[in-house]
């Protein structure tokens, strides 16, 4: 069973990004399909950059787009849950 993280994917890349370990998004964002049992290696990653809300702490936040090597969609929960805000 894995861990209980109380911090969603998408706090947890915004930090990397923030704080200069962007390297190693790609493979947090690849544990992290594996731990939904989805194969990483048939994905492409991609992240983009946008300005944070209004309020927020943060100055920027990282959204996550997948995208399936095989042509086929991925799935609307899967994508919607890399890119879910706390």
């Amino acid at each position: 069973m894995p861990r209980y993280n109380p911090y969603t994917l998408q706090m947890q890349l915004t930090r990397m990004f923030a704080e200069g370990q962007s390297f190693f998004a790609q493979q947090k964002v690849r544990d992290w399909l594996r731990e939904r049992n989805e194969d990483p290696d048939a994905y492409e990653i991609v992240f983009h950059q946008h300005p944070a809300p209004p309020g927020s702490q943060e100055v920027f936040h990282i959204e996550v787009e997948l995208h399936r090597l095989d042509g086929q969609p991925v799935d609307s929960w899967l994508q919607e849950e890399a890119n879910r805000h706390g």
